[in-house]
């Protein structure tokens, strides 16, 4: 049987789509571009991905002190 030969709604509407993330994907490009392009320079000397970080114990997350509260209240009702 023959297929229809033109494009239907469908992909029209997926080639639009494919188009408008390629716009938006690029704004963001440019707006990171430009955002670095206007912090200052790290100091000589300072790794930037390392600048942060604390030797030693890390304190705990949310949810570990969560658990450490259950686990407490757990033992308390036990005893």
């Amino acid at each position: 049987m023959a297929r229809n030969a033109r494009p239907t709604a469908a992909k029209r509407e997926r080639e639009k789509n494919l188009n408008v993330r390629r716009q938006d994907k690029a704004a963001k490009r440019q707006d990171v571009k430009q955002r670095k392009a206007s912090e200052p320079p790290p100091p000589p000397g300072i790794d930037p991905d390392i600048a942060d970080i604390i030797p030693g114990p890390q304190p705990l997350a949310d949810w570990q002190i969560e658990d450490v509260v259950e686990e407490a209240a757990e033992e308390a009702t036990d005893k």
